[in-house]
């Protein structure tokens, strides 16, 4: 297993002063580097920054939105990123939410699966520089009965192949994940609910006449040390009542629904409920201290170990870590947390 730093998107205390963790992460044998967008700062900007600033470490999406670009804009992107960076690109994609999807984007939100498969057959065809055509049920090009021609990228990126990650919560869309991508960019998984996930992969990967070897499962994992795994978890009740109740509407938000799937289902929807009747502090007092130590990577090192130890042997091969607080905690404490998650991975034998 190898270890990743996924620096979230920039909110409250997150902001570009933390980005110097990137070069500490790769002087700390980290694989990779995530940045995440939503409506705030976009992905592919911080992650030009941080590729300029560094030489080995991968640079990945965790995720790009299919609703905000074409899939011949993220092909572009993907192989001026993969080209300044000498082939460090990990190309993380997702549908996003409804909300974000049709309220900020304005597109509709239906058919996420069928959109996701056309959307990275696309991305894939531009990359492999083939003329770009389709006659789908989501995309068509070039339009009919107009000028438009099908046009071939004119970027040669250094690798023939771009590894794709695909945010995949639910059975169907862990299937298209086995089926149509490299790797699969999981939140809120934990060991001990990873059978059934781990089978619709399966599923997905047979169809597509593979296994899971050489497919990279990278879930972020939010860290948190301390002496104090309890007090640690504290740290962790914002970000998590985020998702369960922010993330999508009471009958729509696949955080809540993958949390009941896991048998948190009470907790997740008095989560939920407080925070839609605008109760965050009420929401954050409600997230089950058990979800949190699940999901989440608290306290000394030899305790970080036991559980580092439990992802690896789950099929984790990139355990991203995310450090988390009110905003990302102050750059000397994320560091420190950083150097920590390398001492318990060196301490449970698990590093690649």
């Amino acid at each position: 297993m190898r270890l990743g730093l996924n620096l979230g998107y920039w909110t409250g205390a997150n902001d570009a002063t933390n980005l110097p963790l990137a070069a500490l992460a790769e002087d700390l044998g980290y694989a990779a580097v995530w940045v995440s967008e939503a409506y705030g700062s976009d992905a592919v900007t911080v992650l030009s920054y941080i590729a300029a600033r560094t030489s080995r470490i991968d640079v990945g999406t965790a995720v790009l939105q299919i609703p905000a670009r074409t899939p011949a804009t993220t092909a572009m992107t993907a192989a001026t990123l993969d080209t300044l960076s000498g082939g460090r690109l990990r190309l993380g994609l997702g549908v996003s939410g409804p909300q974000v999807s049709e309220g900020w984007h304005g597109v509709r939100f239906g058919s996420p699966l069928g959109r996701t498969r056309e959307y990275v057959g696309l991305v894939r065809k531009a990359l492999r520089r083939e003329p770009l055509e389709q006659r789908g049920k989501h995309f068509t090009l070039p339009l009919p009965d107009g000028p438009g021609k099908a046009l071939t990228l004119t970027v040669r990126p250094p690798r023939e192949r771009i590894p794709v990650y695909l945010a995949a919560l639910g059975p169907k869309n862990l299937e298209l994940a086995g089926e149509i991508a490299d790797g699969w960019l999981p939140v809120f998984f934990t060991p001990e609910h990873a059978g059934r996930q781990l089978d619709s992969l399966r599923t997905g990967l047979t169809r597509a006449g593979r296994t899971l070897d050489g497919f990279d499962i990278a879930p972020t994992v939010p860290l948190v040390t301390g002496d104090d795994w309890r007090a640690c978890a504290r740290r962790v009740r914002g970000y998590a009542a985020l998702y369960l109740g922010g993330m999508g509407g009471r009958d729509d938000n696949h955080y809540t629904l993958l949390a009941e799937r896991m048998g948190f289902g009470e907790g997740a929807r008095a989560v939920q409920e407080r925070f839609l009747k605008g109760d965050y502090p009420g929401a954050m007092a409600a997230v089950p201290l058990e979800f949190l130590d699940a999901v989440a990577l608290l306290g000394p090192r030899e305790r970080i170990a036991e559980r580092v130890a439990a992802f690896a042997e789950a099929g984790v091969t990139t355990l991203n870590v995310l450090p988390v607080g009110p905003g990302l905690p102050a750059p000397d404490r994320a560091a420190g947390a950083l150097r920590t998650a390398v001492e318990a991975a060196e301490l449970a034998g698990v590093l690649a």
